[in-house]
């Protein structure tokens, strides 16, 4: 079958469309999805034309062929500026799965659960800052207990200068690219010029160059200290491939990087949306409290995480705006044919994430917040999938969930926050995610008996 075709569009007219995917990407795709339907191809007069696939059959097929059938580390080149050349991110083939294997201990189950404690009193430690009716934006809170969190279970900082250095800079290298604005640094070459230090990519480059010789130096004291701890870092300095190699310092960096700055963005969004959801609508916000008012042993943290309704919250936050809006590009390498239609060498298959998770065959009211749909039947890989799927699924999702739901279940243990406006909010771009707005904020409309 032939590919549906939009219009070929001049070099202004690609411009502008791009510019439109960056400042509203969620009415830009949606707009190609009501034209289009399932399948619809952008790009079209270029030599590298997207395939967009929010079928879930096709999602199957893209997501289940031949490894070498497509690659998708070297389209993602716009993440490099973030998280260095070489993250699993940018990855393909053997390395691909070479890095998958030696990061994978560390999100293992049994490990995670060491994990819980820390997670709770970070909570608790950012929410004594709250005041009873002070308004605060909610999404900084959020921020700043994903990032303690990663912190500490990626270093094993919790205090002390070197805490403070990391935190800092951090957060200056995520904010130089977060606003809707600054994300265009990200996504068009001819602005990410060295102009100087006072220039924005020239800044950008500044401070990320800062951020890794700090990690590099973190990794040294790490490696001095030897057994003595117990954090990601030291487990990815003990890692060994199959042919008992470890990684070098600069990959160890690289991943890193990624972990600290995709991994605690993310969850700092989805946990902001969470809370946005629970005011929202009072009976989801009830329905919570009931199910962790019924929980006997509130230490046990574990069992708090495997709660039906508070999961089905955390899938439904994950449904309805998605962080990633797509899965990573995956570039063919050999023909191939999705859903009858063939794919030859150059051509790029896209999953749409956002686009898929409100089809309203598998979702009826999709832009409607309801939970309960995930606890009435359960969708497959190919119709739900927040983290991505196949090889390049997201291989710290466990521990996003793990940690979301346990900082809800403490902040709703301990405190009803209410929305200071009740006009709807938005997703706005923030880097090559979408988020919140900074400025939605929350009060403590009072305090609840602690969880304990």
């Amino acid at each position: 079958m032939t590919l549906p075709n939009g219009p070929a569009l001049s070099p202004l007219q690609r411009r502008i469309r791009t510019w439109k995917f960056v400042f509203d990407p969620l009415s830009a795709i949606e707009e190609r999805y009501s034209e289009y339907g399932d399948i619809f191809t952008t790009n079209t007069n270029s030599s590298f034309p997207l395939i967009y696939f929010c079928n879930p059959k096709a999602i199957q097929q893209i997501f289940t062929a031949d490894p070498d059938t497509f690659i998708s580390g070297s389209s993602n080149r716009i993440l490099g500026n973030l998280v260095g050349r070489n993250s699993l991110l940018l990855q393909d083939g053997d390395r691909h799965q070479r890095q998958r294997k030696l990061l994978m201990p560390p999100f293992h189950g049994d490990q995670m659960r060491n994990y819980g404690d820390l997670i709770y009193n970070v909570t608790s430690d950012v929410m004594s800052q709250w005041k009873i009716n002070k308004p605060f934006a909610i999404r900084k809170s959020t921020q700043e207990i994903s990032l303690k969190v990663i912190l500490v279970t990626v270093f094993g900082l919790n205090q002390g200068q070197r805490y403070e250095k990391l935190r800092l800079l951090m957060s200056d290298v995520l904010d130089s690219t977060s606003s809707p604005l600054s994300s265009t640094l990200l996504f068009f070459n001819f602005l990410q010029q060295d102009l100087g230090p006072w220039s924005p990519w020239g800044r950008f480059l500044r401070k990320r160059e800062k951020l890794h010789d700090l990690v590099l130096a973190e990794i040294e004291i790490a490696r001095k200290e030897g057994n003595h701890r117990d954090d990601i870092l030291s487990l990815l300095l003990e890692a060994r491939d199959e042919a008992g190699d470890p990684m070098s310092d600069e990959e160890i960096k690289d991943e890193l990087l990624t972990m600290l700055l995709a991994g605690h963005e993310t969850t700092a969004s989805a946990l902001a949306w969470a809370l946005y959801w629970i005011d929202k609508i009072p009976s989801v916000r009830e329905k919570l409290r009931s199910e962790l008012g019924n929980v006997r042993d509130k230490s046990d943290k574990v069992a708090i995480t495997k709660l039906p309704y508070l999961s089905a919250v955390c899938q439904e936050t994950l449904r309805i705006y998605p962080i990633a809006i797509n899965g990573f590009p995956r570039i063919v390498q050999k023909p191939v044919e999705i859903m009858g239609y063939q794919l030859e060498p150059g051509m790029v298959a896209i999953v749409p994430i956002y686009l898929t998770h409100h089809r309203e065959d598998i979702y009826p009211e999709p832009k409607k917040f309801k939970p309960e749909r995930f606890l009435e039947r359960q969708f497959s890989p190919y119709e739900y999938l927040p983290f991505g799927g196949g090889s390049r699924r997201c291989i710290g999702s466990a521990f996003a969930l793990f940690e979301m739901k346990l900082v809800l279940a403490t902040i709703l243990s301990q405190y009803e926050l209410k929305l200071v406006s009740d006009k709807p909010i938005k997703p706005v771009r923030r880097g090559v995610t979408m988020a919140p707005p900074a400025n939605m904020q929350m009060f403590v409309k009072h305090q609840i008996k602690a969880m304990g």
